[in-house]
């Protein structure tokens, strides 16, 4: 960031206040508004289809979650903007986890909006809010352009493998609660759902560490990248084909998942991008 002129780390700042803010005491409310909305349809949904009932369950403790790490990110990014301004080394990458948190949270948030509710997507907004942030800090700093476009697209890859996985998971946990037999499992296209949905959620966790560690180029975060990647296509590309052979389930999402982890495995593999996101090139 020292590198950076004082104009682009000025801009930087001001989006960091102006955004952080935003993050603070706007999303909460664009979520609650969107929130409703979706109970709303849901309850009239589940008279006729009762298996979305626990889609209500899971909604009204997953939108508050991501709208607290939300509220965190925006404390981040308001706390760590003078420092920004001084162009510290180390507000890059906590600036860039900070504003993940509303790029995924607002993306996934979206996904239940659209299948549900008529109309604009509200949740749309905090994810075009934070990618604001995201991609700026990315693109504007004065660094070699491999390592540029190296950190953009692995970040990006990132950041979308966190909402398709956090995603995954959640709708592997809603079909698991309103499964047939229940407690029981009818066979390996139902129990699929339960080995898979922790492995997604585990994904997340290591994804954002990896989007903190990675944009400093720490060696530790290439490798927890690589193993979120190398996980998501290894659990996702068999349940793909177990649900698709055993069940009348006729998603593609696991499909859509191995896709986006191997465009983050190619962002990290690739020999130039490589050589520029990571300072010890040598990794093998």
């Amino acid at each position: 960031m020292e590198n950076t002129s004082q104009k682009k780390r000025l801009i930087l700042t001001v989006l960091a206040v102006v955004i952080g803010l935003f993050m603070m005491y706007g999303a909460p409310f664009v979520i609650q508004n969107s929130l409703e909305k979706v109970m709303t349809a849901l309850t009239e949904v589940v008279q006729e289809k009762p298996a979305f009932n626990s889609g209500i369950l899971l909604f009204s403790f997953l939108f508050p979650f991501y709208r607290g790490l939300i509220f965190i990110g925006g404390v981040i990014l308001v706390l760590i903007s003078p420092s920004i301004y001084k162009g510290k080394e180390w507000t890059y990458p906590t600036g860039l986890l900070a504003s993940a948190f509303p790029s995924a949270g607002g993306m996934f948030m979206m996904l239940p909006y659209v299948s549900f509710v008529d109309g604009f997507p509200l949740p749309i907004i905090i994810s075009m809010i934070g990618l604001v942030f995201f991609w700026t800090l990315i693109l504007i700093r004065d660094v070699d352009k491999w390592q540029k476009w190296g950190q953009f697209l692995s970040m990006t890859f990132a950041g979308m493998l966190t909402t398709h996985t956090f995603t995954v998971g959640t709708g592997n946990l809603r079909m698991l609660l309103t499964r047939p037999n229940k407690p029981f499992y009818s066979g390996l296209e139902t129990w699929v759902l339960a080995w898979s949905s922790p492995i997604q959620w585990i994904c997340v966790i290591l994804l954002f560490i990896g989007i903190y560690q990675l944009s400093a180029k720490k060696v530790s975060g290439w490798w927890i990248t690589l193993v979120a990647g190398a996980s998501v296509i290894a659990i996702d590309l068999p349940t793909q084909v177990i649900r698709s052979l055993l069940s009348d389930a006729t998603s593609i999402d696991y499909l859509l998942g191995s896709l986006l982890a191997a465009g983050l495995l190619f962002s990290i593999l690739f020999p130039k991008f490589k050589k520029a996101i990571v300072d010890f090139p040598e990794l093998f």
